[in-house]
């Protein structure tokens, strides 16, 4: 049986990406992301590394900033390294797309972003208003019937 490693991440970028273009020419970047939780009066943030390739590190690099909010898809990716002989483990999210979530960014030039992140960006958005306003709809109430009408129907119970 096959496996899954999935992650869908919403949420603010804790600082701007920090993008490195390696020997090869391929661009990798990097951010931290904060997700919270309400219980309560409680508030309770998680943060994830998340790294970036290619294309989608290029647009991150050109649209996200600190604070920008973001949908998120990826996989889960542990690394393991060694210091002074202990081995430690560092959790990362390896996203294969995002979308921008935050207003469009204001460009003097007509240029867009061409990933799947920004192809979805309108929908996502159409989505979470959906999904998060409050329906202005009324829904009208059946009227109830009182048991001591008598129906005159063809049922044998």
């Amino acid at each position: 049986m096959s496996s899954v490693n999935k992650v869908i991440l919403i949420g603010n970028l804790g600082k701007d990406p920090e993008i490195k273009t390696l020997e090869s020419g391929k661009k990798v970047g990097n951010f931290s992301l904060a997700t919270s939780e309400k219980r309560g009066d409680e508030t309770k943030t998680e943060w994830h590394n998340i790294t970036v390739w290619e294309k989608t590190a290029e647009i991150a690099e050109k649209y996200l900033k600190k604070g920008s909010k973001i949908y998120l898809e990826g996989k889960i990716q542990t690394d393991v390294y060694e210091v002074e002989g202990v081995k430690k483990y560092a959790v990362k999210i390896i996203a294969s797309n995002f979308t921008m979530l935050d207003s469009k960014p204001t460009t003097s030039s007509s240029e867009s972003p061409s990933t799947p992140a920004s192809k979805a960006e309108d929908s996502a958005q159409n989505y979470m208003k959906k999904n998060t306003e409050p329906s202005k709809a009324v829904e009208k109430q059946p009227e109830m019937v009182s048991s001591s009408e008598s129906f005159d129907d063809d049922l044998p119970f």
